[in-house]
């Protein structure tokens, strides 16, 4: 609890809950809320369950969410004649758009005809046969230097991984230093050495072999069939005899899903420009959603960043942590936090240059409209 005694956590996962309450909207202090494993009639809020903090998801029903009771209506109805009184009294319509505009995120999409020199991916022809679908895109101007940004950044990322990913198994996020790297060619196996994050360059059939022995050896110390680390998915490379990879235009192995990037392009606290990639060997459509799941949340870690100044302290080195709650103060100056994210479109094609995806297309980060306002 808080210290006025307030419980800041709700569980409620693996219910029979078809429907959320708009009350749940009047808990601000809420931190921790486990929804997962009900059967939501709102499709959009059942994904929001799976990879969203609790503040965005009351925000959510706070705007209304469907979904709803004819209870939870009518309540949601009552807000709005109070908030539109009070928004009369206070001076116009004008002035209550603007504010709403001013709290929102805020992402702007460069599109590839504007952008000075666009982004490729050219997709192997054997990686239908190991991981056939993925999804790109450049993400500039994020801010991860003060305080634990970066730390809340990782923490994000391994959230995602365990919830909407469904701990890899349904896609897998990579995301890199854009200005670290040069993108071309997506392989279905590794050829040459791989530099995996925090370990020394190696062969990727030695990795996972290396992985193994490292994992029967965690077995027989704890002397049970629980593992930890990259060790833990080794089991979704089970009976594949390449292994996909993603490759820089220097022939270098910068991401071999699902099991880890390379120290070349590893995020340091003074990164500015992102490179995401979601790949699934399961369809297209769980890579966007994870994409546009993975885009909200940097947007929110972003705002809370820049409007919550911490010191400039902590190391490049962060570890996986728990992702710290986004308390957004509406005390601070959000002129600057109104800027928004450029997320930049990648194409993904075929050995021939034929489209394959193109990201964020014009109906792309649908699933977090409610959240973003998407500058197109």
């Amino acid at each position: 609890p808080d210290p006025g005694g307030l419980p800041q956590s709700l569980d409620l996962s693996h219910n029979h809950l078809t429907e959320l309450p708009a009350e749940l909207a009047d808990c601000p202090r809420l931190k921790e809320l486990n929804l997962r494993g009900n059967r939501l009639k709102d499709k959009r809020l059942e994904k929001m369950v799976n990879g969203c903090q609790a503040k965005s998801i009351l925000e959510y029903l706070r705007a209304g969410g469907r979904g709803k009771g004819k209870a939870e209506s009518g309540r949601e109805e009552s807000r709005k004649k109070k908030r539109e009184k009070r928004q009369k009294k206070d001076g116009g319509d004008g002035e209550r758009d603007e504010l709403e505009d001013v709290s929102r995120l805020l992402v702007k999409v460069l599109h590839v005809s504007e952008s000075p020199a666009p982004l490729t991916v050219r997709v192997g022809a054997g990686v239908k046969d190991v991981r056939p679908f993925i999804v790109c895109c450049a993400l500039r101007g994020v801010t991860l230097g003060p305080g634990n940004a970066l730390k809340r950044f990782l923490a994000a990322q391994t959230k995602l991984h365990e919830d909407i990913c469904e701990k890899r198994t349904a896609a897998t996020i990579a995301t890199h230093d854009l200005q670290l790297c040069s993108y071309s060619n997506v392989c279905s196996s590794c050829p040459g050495q791989i530099t995996p994050l925090g370990r020394k360059e190696i062969k990727a059939k030695d990795l996972v072999r290396q992985l193994q022995l490292e994992a029967e050896e965690q077995r027989k110390q704890k002397k049970r069939q629980n593992i930890s680390g990259l060790h833990r998915y080794l089991q979704l490379l089970d009976g594949k005899d390449n292994y996909p990879c993603l490759v820089d235009a220097e022939g270098v192995v910068i991401s071999f899903p699902p099991i880890t990037n390379s120290e070349k392009t590893k995020i340091k606290k003074s990164t500015r420009d992102l490179f995401l990639e979601v790949t699934s060997d399961a369809s297209l459509q769980i890579c966007k959603d994870v994409m546009d799941a993975l885009i909200l949340k940097i947007a929110e870690l972003n705002r809370f960043t820049l409007e919550n100044r911490e010191d400039d302290s902590g190391s490049d080195n962060e570890s996986d942590a728990l992702c710290g709650p986004v308390n957004l103060n509406p005390g601070q100056n959000v002129q600057q936090t109104s800027s928004p994210l450029v997320v930049e479109q990648v194409r993904v094609v075929d050995t021939d240059g034929n489209l394959k995806v193109l990201y964020p297309s014009k109906t792309d980060l649908a699933t977090v409209s409610s959240l973003l306002t998407v500058m197109r």
